[in-house]
């Protein structure tokens, strides 16, 4: 009991202490607001840190009332107020009943070195990690000689590398020689835009010791080496975003045009419609974004899916056997699905929301990033090429589309009723053309237009990696997606793409089957 009121009686004493702290900075001199804040610093009470910055933002006010400190929140008519002694609300107040604590350049510079001092001493890491690379480029005497000591004690291998840095960009001011050559060895590794310039200027020095300026010149060299490096690899990593949106575009095409031989111009308006049936959903559910692409993915496969087995049938199955006919015939219901949607949704994109799951990027260095929505995207491709693996190889529909596409007229003599399993089999390749149209919303807007701009590279994929095979669309798609990336930044989008297809052709004339051609007796007939 004795222990219980003993501390009931210290904490409102702690308050107190720092409640007189703050009403010392009522004072009229600034010398004395000055000792003030280096006094409520020196508290270390961990509210120091939010008042300091609320004085340092012109955010702190006494009220003349009470004399009470308090700091604003928000802005015009919304703003309220705060007790900075106890973060307790206020409600609002007249302007009149608020004097403002005011600040000089002096107070302004021994503010934000309390500030950098206190987040530096903070248990947690990540404020530790913000405070360095807040003061890094710009510290001051003072706070160089702090950091030092705080280097020495840092346990995080994270704040201690940038700490590292930070010390060694002030060590490049210096005129002592063999301090600069120690930070540019130092600095050989980063990759921050700072530490380049920094690099860069010593580089450029004609006064400096030229054992310096060549160790400089080395250093930029190897911060170059590696950016060019992390560049190449963020392009890979874009051409395989973009090729797994190609192989989620063309894996249904493949299929259909494996096993039915029919080419279908209406294969991007299936994507079209996927992408839309995305849009509705979270129209439909706007109070849970985030799970909304849970239920849109199962909708679009069906919405995709369902329409695919009307088209086919509905037109495709009497033009079996005359491929102009259902090429032409497909390019019409393609029209008419775009004039449709732009009937009921207007001719105008719409915008889908990113969930926040996928919004952000993953930083990886301070030159290499992957933005979480193409991340997510690539692994879903791999989910669905999986999925349909395991449909073809594990399911008694597998099996009979692999028998379709090897020997039509042999799996009708069976008992396989053909007819179904065309319309089963078109209607798989829409319903995973609905699926790249979901994948495709989070990267683009959504319009009637939409599956048109990927029909072309779709085909391209097909006829790349071999008609009808699924590790022929996967290993193409990602190729070609590569391929483009790589070659845009020195030929350009157009003409990038005119070169891969110039590649194409030359390759089809070497393998007109792709790179894994069909088997059976129907593609060798």
């Amino acid at each position: 009991m004795l222990v219980v009121l003993l501390a009931g009686t210290i904490r409102p004493a702690l308050a107190d202490d720092f409640s007189q702290l703050l009403s010392s900075l009522n004072a009229e001199s600034f010398p004395a607001k000055t000792k003030a804040v280096e006094a409520i610093a020196a508290s270390g009470d961990p509210r120091a840190v939010s008042v300091l910055q609320a004085l340092l933002n012109d955010s702190l006010a006494v009220r003349a009332s009470d004399s009470l400190v308090v700091m604003l929140q928000g802005s015009g008519d919304a703003q309220t107020l705060v007790d900075a002694a106890t973060g307790k609300p206020l409600g609002s107040a007249q302007a009149a009943d608020l004097n403002p604590v005011v600040v000089n350049i002096r107070m302004r510079i021994v503010i934000q070195d309390s500030i950098a001092r206190l987040n530096l001493q903070s248990p947690n890491p990540a404020t530790r990690l913000a405070a360095v690379q807040q003061l890094t480029g710009n510290i001051s005497e003072k706070q160089l000689e702090q950091l030092r000591g705080y280097r020495e004690r840092e346990s995080n291998v994270n704040v201690h590398h940038a700490m590292d840095i930070a010390i060694a960009l002030e060590e490049l001011k210096t005129s002592d020689s063999k301090l600069k050559l120690q930070a540019l060895q130092e600095l050989s590794g980063s990759l921050e835009d700072i530490v380049r310039n920094r690099v860069r200027d010593v580089a450029q020095d004609k006064s400096a010791d030229p054992s310096v300026r060549r160790a400089a010149q080395r250093t930029l060299a190897s911060i170059q080496d590696w950016l060019d490096f992390y560049d190449l690899v963020e392009r890979v990593f874009f051409g395989l975003s973009l090729g797994s949106v190609l192989v989620l575009a063309a894996i249904g095409l493949a299929i259909t045009f494996g096993v039915m031989g029919v080419i279908n111009m209406a294969h991007g308006e299936m994507m079209m419609l996927g992408a839309y049936t995305t849009y509705v959903v979270q129209k439909m559910m706007p109070e849970h974004i985030d799970a909304s692409l849970f239920v849109a993915i199962p909708a679009a496969f069906l919405v995709a899916g369902l329409a695919g087995v009307v088209i086919e049938r509905g037109v495709i199955r009497f033009l079996y056997g005359r491929p102009l006919e259902t090429l032409l015939a497909t390019f019409g219901i393609s029209l008419f699905l775009q004039q449709l949607v732009r009937s009921v949704f207007s001719p105008l994109n719409r915008s889908v929301i990113t969930p926040s799951w996928m919004s952000g990027s993953l930083d990886l260095n301070g030159a290499l990033s992957f933005t979480y929505n193409r991340l997510y995207i690539l692994l879903f491709a791999f989910m669905v090429f999986a999925g349909l693996l395991l449909v073809f190889k594990r399911t008694r529909l597998g099996l009979e589309v692999r028998a379709v596409a090897q020997n039509r007229a042999m799996a009708r003599a069976l008992g396989v009723r053909t007819e179904w399993v065309d319309a089963l089999t078109f209607g798989l390749g829409s319903g995973i053309a609905g699926v790249a149209g979901v994948a495709l919303s989070q990267l683009t807007n959504v319009g009637p237009n939409l599956g048109q701009s990927y029909i072309v590279d779709s085909f391209m994929v097909v006829v790349f990696g071999g008609v009808g095979n699924l590790w022929g669309t996967l290993v193409s798609g990602l190729s070609l997606g590569v391929l483009n990336k790589i070659l845009e930044p020195w030929a350009g989008a157009v003409l990038g793409k005119i070169i891969v297809l110039v590649l194409l052709i030359l390759f089809i004339q070497k393998r007109p089957r792709g790179l894994f051609p069909q088997k059976g007796r129907a593609a060798e007939a």
